[in-house]
Parts: structure tokens; C-alpha cells; sequence
């Protein structure tokens, strides 16, 4: 079974990471999901929904609400270290932080592993698996290019939640499932979200 690590940080842009996980566990890959104090703002801001505080309740809400299998979904607490994604010996596939704030990103970019986000994305480059950030900020700085642009050099994809029109989208889900599709499609995962271009109708 093919793992994934799943980061949400305190940007914002939360309905792109829960659709993401959504996919992941239905397409029956492991995720290994991790999110900031910041994070569980955001989601009470966006979506007026409450982020568990233990990681064991999060778990709990999650598989419930996705039907994950067992053992498919693991949840750990940001400062987590006995986490398997906290070492090189067990790295994830490929490791997905989404949304990425610009902190994130620049804890990532300068090696700042200090706690189990920054450090996951640390080992996932070091191991050489895939890490796409998905940074939602606007407008960027010359210091947020210039920390996209070394983490682009050291292999990671920046990938930011920018929709496509071209399908004709009708709703808010179909600019997520978008960007969501794009997420799966660098890392390997099948999905049907949308179709690729050329493909006939």
C-alpha cells in the first residue's frame, strides 16, 4: 500500500487538504496526517469546524467520516518525534502539505526541523521521495519566491492552488477538486477528479 504524509498548516486554503485526504483514502493509499495549532484556526475560520486537539480524536473523526480502512489513517501531534515519518528509516512515499503557509515553507526551505511538519519534509528530501507544498499566499515577496525557488532546486514541487477555467467550473468543489487532482496526478495516485487534456469527452 503506497503511503502519503499529509501536513495542514495555518494557511489558507483547509478544503483543498481535507478533499485531498478524502481522495487519498478512497483510493486506498496510507496516510499518515499531521496539522498545526494554526491549522485548527483555519478550519474553525473557513469551515466552522472544530481540529481535534488529540491526535487519537482526530483519527477517530476522520476515519469515520472518509471510512477509511483499518490501519489505513494515523494521526500524530506536530511535536510527535516518535512518529514514522520523523525518521529516514521509515520515510513516506511522498509527503503533501497542503495548505502551506509561508512560515512552513521557509522552516522547509532553511532546514528548521523543529517540529514533526518541518521535520518530516526534511527526511522526505533527504530520502529523495516526493514532497509537493502547496503554498497559498498572495501577493508573494522576493523572500517567499527566493524560498520557493531553493526548495524547487532541492527537488520539491510548489504546486499553488491556482484553478484552471478552462473545464467551465460550475462550483467552489470543482476549482478544489482542480488543484486536488493536480496534488494526486505528482504523486501517483489515480483519480478521476478531473480530465486529462486531450482526453476525449
Amino acid at each position: 500500500m503506497k503511503t502519503v504524509a499529509l501536513a495542514f498548516t495555518g494557511a489558507s486554503g483547509l478544503p483543498y487538504g481535507l478533499r485531498l485526504l478524502e481522495c487519498l483514502l478512497a483510493a486506498d493509499v496510507r496516510v499518515w496526517l499531521v496539522y498545526s495549532q494554526a491549522a485548527q484556526l483555519v478550519a474553525k475560520q473557513e469551515l466552522d469546524m472544530v481540529l481535534p486537539v488529540q491526535p487519537r480524536e482526530a483519527q477517530r473523526l476522520f476515519a469515520e467520516r472518509y471510512r477509511a480502512k483499518e490501519e489505513q489513517l494515523a494521526v500524530f501531534g506536530v511535536q510527535d518525534w516518535n512518529a514514522p515519518l520523523a525518521s529516514g528509516s521509515n520515510p513516506p512515499d511522498a509527503y503533501v502539505i497542503c495548505p502551506c503557509s509561508m512560515g512552513t515553507l521557509a522552516k522547509v526551505a532553511a532546514g528548521m526541523a523543529d517540529d514533526l511538519i518541518a521535520r518530516a519534509a526534511d527526511v522526505v528530501l533527504k530520502e529523495c521521495r516526493k514532497l509537493v507544498l502547496v503554498p497559498r499566499e498572495t501577493p508573494l515577496s522576493a523572500i517567499h519566491l527566493e524560498n520557493m525557488l531553493r526548495l524547487s532546486r532541492a527537488g520539491a514541487v510548489i504546486l499553488p492552488p491556482a484553478p484552471g477555467f478552462y473545464r467551465h467550473p460550475e462550483s467552489v468543489a470543482d476549482l478544489v477538486d482542480f488543484v486536488v487532482g493536480r496534488i494526486l496526478d505528482q504523486i501517483g495516485v489515480p483519480h478521476t477528479l478531473v480530465r486529462p487534456w486531450g482526453a476525449a469527452d
